[in-house]
């Protein structure tokens, strides 16, 4: 089975340092050193100069013709500025410069609420904002049935793991999108980072995709078999994939939902009708569509993006009468593996959104224990929701049934 999603677009924290032509021309052994960053973000034409004891900056800068716009005096003696790389190349031959250090965007540690969980007001629902004094976070089990999740991520709170892919022995995430769902669907409110739907909430790791984002239908339905296996823990399962029909796979999740887990799966990338693509097309799930949304508010006041405008249907999401909601999908900022953090687009964001969603009901709720109450839980959820149109300002959806707007302030 090809695994679908759209090629991610990674933040800042993620790209690796980019040499600068001068950071080759830093001089060997006690000579003056260009030390170039190898984890910030550089910001271009711009340099510290960091002078040896006795050296006066106004001396060494008139020889160079700088004229510095920050001289330091007291924690160390040098100077900053833009200045032209030729000039940068001879203050590293002279004396008595210590080293030339590009100069680097610096931030506050601060969390980010991604417009997403903005839009839906994942943070005005009570379940939150009561989480938010518990170290534990939302008392509910997710299961993430994707590429694996990073197990040591400081966001994700990872209780259990399996890989069903060969060659690998764990749940970790070797590709990333796992990460990124599971943190959508359930990032820790730690003033750190971002933060997900179901902030805390315990997430299992199934991983049936390997590190291409590919898998066979066989390693999928054996991760449902597993979830099912774990009903009586697991309330909702994500799953941002997406393949051929196959009646296999829609029986196994129908079997899993009878024995009470909530499904949320994504609607797919094609922009075509979900109906011939599975899980998509299971009756049993939520299937989820993307929008666009760039500034976490209604009114069509946002950037636009290569998706299209904001608060509009994402030009890439499937549709059709199998789609139960809508969720930000685009330009989603969330966890990724190896500790990081990163951009993509995709159903495959949207459906976590609506996962969390499901969390944050059981949450306060009874967990179902049949297919009659996994139902009546979908049917909760799509019944929260926000028509299109008016306060939503979500408009442009192909498909004239007009899957309505997720929103779980008042679940």
């Amino acid at each position: 089975m090809k695994y679908k999603h759209l090629v991610p677009t990674l933040s800042l924290a993620l790209l690796s340092f980019l040499a600068s032509p001068l950071t080759t021309l830093g001089q060997s052994g006690n000579g003056p050193l260009l030390k170039g960053q190898s984890r910030g973000d550089v910001i271009p034409g711009r340099f510290i100069v960091v002078l040896k004891a006795g050296a006066n900056s106004s001396v060494v800068a008139a020889r160079h013709g700088l004229a510095p716009d920050v001289v330091y005096a007291a924690a160390l003696n040098g100077f900053a500025g833009a200045f032209p790389a030729e000039r940068v190349m001879k203050l590293l031959q002279d004396s008595q410069v210590n080293w030339v250090e590009e100069d680097q965007v610096v931030t506050i540690g601060a969390q980010t609420l991604p417009a997403g969980i903005n839009r839906i007001d994942a943070e005005l629902n009570a379940t939150v904002i009561a989480a938010r004094t518990a170290v534990s976070g939302v008392n509910v089990d997710i299961a993430i049935i994707d590429t694996g999740i990073d197990l040591t991520h400081p966001e994700l709170n990872v209780i259990n793991n399996v890989s069903f892919v060969k060659g690998t022995r764990t749940g970790n995430d070797d590709n990333g999108h796992g990460s990124h769902c599971a943190g959508i669907a359930a990032a820790r409110d730690n003033t750190a980072g971002v933060v997900g739907v179901a902030p805390g909430a315990r997430l299992w790791a199934v991983k049936v995709l390997d590190r291409n984002g590919s898998g066979a239908m066989s390693d999928v339905i054996k991760g449902v078999d597993y979830v099912t296996a774990n009903a009586a823990s697991i309330e909702a399962a994500n799953m941002s994939l997406g393949g051929g029909n196959s009646d296999a796979l829609n029986l196994a999740i129908a079997n899993s939902v009878a024995k009470g887990v909530v499904y949320a799966v994504a609607a797919g990338n094609s922009a075509v009708d979900a109906a011939t693509s599975s899980p998509a097309n299971s009756p049993v799930v939520l299937c989820v569509s993307a929008m666009v949304d760039t500034d976490g508010i209604p009114g069509k006041l946002g950037p636009g993006t290569s998706y299209g405008a904001d608060d509009t249907f994402a030009s890439f999401s499937n549709f059709g009468s199998v789609v139960n909601i809508a969720a930000p999908g685009v330009n989603v900022y969330s966890t990724y593996k190896g500790g990081a953090y990163a951009t993509m687009s995709g159903t495959s964001m949207a459906s976590p959104h609506v996962t969390g969603a499901v969390a944050l009901y059981l949450a306060t709720h009874a967990k179902p224990t049949n297919a009659t109450g996994v139902a009546a839980v979908r049917q909760a959820i799509i019944n929260a929701a926000l028509p299109q149109g008016g306060t939503s300002g979500f408009t442009g959806d192909p498909d004239t049934t007009k899957e309505p707007l997720l929103y779980v302030k008042n679940l």
